[in-house]
């Protein structure tokens, strides 16, 4: 039988790299202390020629700041940070293992600055003999067998989604509901330069869109789903090189295609100074979200408890009300705006510290 954890406050070192940044923070328990964002420049980013040479870089760095703010590490009980692009695996916190940290090194599903989180956060975690962690990174892949197939065999749906936020927020809605995010349906859309819609079922992710270059609603800055058959007759026609018809889909789509920003705060300027073409475009995203959200509706069989609305394109009220009038005859509307990805990665420890659940162990040797 598990032994209770009779020890009532915990101190957890959260870390979230981002390309030209590192967000750092220190919680005890649920109470934030500190918090930070590490800017890193062009010409410090630029010496290395992979980001994970920049992993010695960036944690002396963290380390620095920490010492200036005052903070003793030696009074941390973990170190969690933002998982990589490692291979699919199921949502929860992981205890970093060697594994793990073999396929952050290799860049195993890619090069991004979060690939440096785990590494970071073992090597400061392993010199106070304390266990390092990740929660939910974009790969979580809980997909349902029948939500893979896409009609060719060869190009399965991928799940990659905002698993961290989406994840949080959810809980967040199940505890203001009063009521256990295992035991709910939730439909959940995080919306930001990307948007991702989950279907949420019993805790798990069942099916979601691929927010990076996948399918799904446009975005400030995505495409979504696009013409397939044009979209290939563009690829072929000589006048793109592939890189370029990959910004047109991931970075350069969406808002930013269709108005020249990604900034939403600025459409909805645009709009109400008058200009009717952003309010159509502006319209078209809010109808494809809703869209999205009615699908996910019908992979949870019309059993949905609550719909969750979360990113930084919540802080739109009228962009929510567009939405909301579209899906609120599925279920109620609960809108969380924003992010907060360092108390996301602070509760995953913290549940893990508390007992509340078990650390999972990544592993597929």
């Amino acid at each position: 039988m598990e032994v209770p954890n009779l020890q009532s406050n915990f101190r957890i070192l959260v870390i979230n790299p981002g390309s030209t940044s590192t967000k750092i923070g220190v919680f005890e328990n649920e109470l934030h202390i500190f918090e930070t964002t590490i800017r890193h420049s062009i010409k410090e980013i630029s010496q290395y020629n992979r980001v994970i040479d920049q992993y010695e870089y960036r944690k002396k760095v963290i380390l620095e700041q920490l010492d200036y703010e005052g903070i003793n590490i030696s009074k941390l009980d973990a170190v969690c940070a933002r998982g990589g692009l490692l291979r699919p695996i199921e949502g929860g916190t992981y205890e970093v293992n060697e594994e793990m940290l073999n396929d952050l090194r290799q860049g195993l599903n890619g090069e991004h600055a979060s690939n440096l989180g785990g590494i970071i956060a073992e090597e400061i975690a392993k010199g106070l003999n304390i266990p390092a962690y990740i929660v939910d990174p974009v790969v979580v892949d809980e997909l349902e067998e029948i939500a893979r197939f896409s009609g060719v065999p060869e190009l399965p749906r991928k799940s990659i989604f905002h698993a961290l936020n989406q994840k949080a927020v959810a809980r967040k809605a199940a505890s203001d509901m009063g009521k256990n995010y295992e035991n709910l349906n939730l439909i959940v859309t995080h919306m930001g330069g990307g948007i991702t819609v989950g279907a949420h079922h019993n805790g798990r992710v069942i099916d979601v869109n691929n927010g990076l270059h996948g399918d799904g609603p446009f975005s400030p800055e995505r495409a979504g789903t696009v013409p397939i058959g044009d979209l290939i007759a563009m690829c072929f026609s000589g006048q793109y090189y592939r890189d370029e018809v990959m910004k047109k889909i991931v970075g350069e789509g969406g808002l930013m295609a269709y108005l020249h920003t990604n900034d939403a705060r600025e459409v909805e300027e645009r709009i109400a100074s008058g200009e009717e073409y952003a309010q159509k475009v502006y319209d078209a995203m809010a109808y494809q979200i809703a869209k999205e959200i009615g699908a996910m509706s019908v992979v949870l069989q019309g059993k949905v408890d609550a719909i969750v609305l979360t990113g930084g394109l919540a802080y739109g009220e009228s962009f929510i009300e567009m939405i909301t009038e579209r899906v609120n005859w599925i279920a109620d509307v609960l809108v969380y705006p924003g992010e907060n990805e360092l108390q996301a990665l602070n509760e995953g420890a913290l549940r893990v510290l508390q007992n509340e659940e078990e650390a999972k162990v990544y592993t597929f040797s």
